[in-house]
């Protein structure tokens, strides 16, 4: 995990905090990131920034100290990794009307959230036998790794959530009474919203991991550790491990989800095209287009050129 071994910074950081002029704070963030040479993806939103961000140490380091005048926090709590290369094809800064999408106008994490548990108290609070501990991230997130005795929603977007909690309340609240709900998420920022929709509910002891699943797995030796499995990241890395080394899968470029060795063995596999979880989702005509793409990115690399219609990554965090 040296610098000289991985040598691109990578830094994954949201904060909700009021933007009212994202135009102008968009403008300003493309032309520094675009002068820096940094790839990767920040959203803006009236509600806050989110994002994640690659390139080399001082370039990440001028981009936060921008970030960090943008919304008045001089201690912005980021995630850092490091990558064998950049994992992003391009850099992205849009504006949304959420900077992660949960569909709920009414909810405002910048008034009312639940608790923050640093990494290290965390596996006190999940190990207590009154607390309902519950993974906010999508099905194909939870697949790849999650923590001991999470419930996993199935959902396929965040956008689902909240109608998950509402059809399951009176099963998790155990007829009136009030447990303690945990929640967590890849960077901390959807169980953030989360907890906030939830004591809109009217569930008040409500409690999100710190900095997420990545700080805790920074942070909290695997010998101590309660999480079981890989976590998910939203960019060419795939997943990371303990102490945020790369991880082992792979990526389906047809729909942008993990596959493992024994995915990759399957007669549904094939390079670039389709993977076992989504070869019955796409089209014979779908798969014949990107097996012309794969072919176009094979070739580019062989050029040692980098292929624009590469697919993007999905975004850290977000479900558009």
């Amino acid at each position: 995990m040296t610098e000289a071994a991985l040598p691109i910074c990578v830094a994954a950081l949201y904060k909700f905090h009021p933007i009212t002029d994202c135009a102008q704070a968009r403008g300003r963030l493309a032309s520094l990131c675009c002068a820096q040479g940094i790839k990767g993806t920040l959203l803006l939103a009236p509600e806050g920034i989110n994002g994640t961000i690659a390139g080399s140490d001082a370039a990440i380091a001028a981009v936060l100290d921008h970030v960090r005048e943008l919304v008045g926090e001089a201690n912005l709590e980021v995630k850092f990794s490091r990558a064998q290369a950049q994992p992003f094809h391009r850099m992205k800064v849009r504006i949304k009307r959420e900077i992660v999408t949960m569909g709920q106008p009414d909810i405002d994490p910048l008034q009312d959230v639940g608790s923050y548990v640093a990494p290290d108290k965390w596996n006190a609070l999940i190990s207590d036998p009154g607390t309902i501990l519950i993974d906010t991230r999508n099905d194909y997130e939870v697949a790849v790794g999650t923590f001991a005795g999470a419930i996993n929603p199935k959902t396929t977007t965040f956008r689902e959530f909240p109608a998950w909690f509402r059809a399951e309340r009176d099963r998790l609240l155990r007829n009136g009474t009030q447990p303690k709900i945990a929640m967590f998420c890849t960077g901390g920022i959807r169980c953030e919203k989360a907890t906030a929709f939830v004591k809109a509910e009217g569930v008040e002891d409500v409690y999100h991991l710190q900095g997420g699943i990545l700080k805790y797995l920074e942070l909290v030796p695997q010998a101590q550790s309660l999480w079981e499995g890989e976590c998910f990241v939203f960019d060419q890395r795939v997943t990371v491990a303990h102490g945020l080394a790369p991880g082992s899968y792979a990526l389906c470029h047809a729909c942008r989800r993990p596959v493992n060795d024994a995915d990759r063995q399957s007669d549904l596999y094939e390079d670039g095209v389709s993977c076992p979880a989504c070869y019955t989702e796409r089209s014979d005509e779908q798969r014949a287009g990107y097996r012309e793409r794969h072919r176009q990115e094979c070739m580019a690399a062989a050029r040692g050129e980098p292929h624009l219609g590469a697919p993007p990554a999905r975004h850290r965090e977000s479900d558009d």
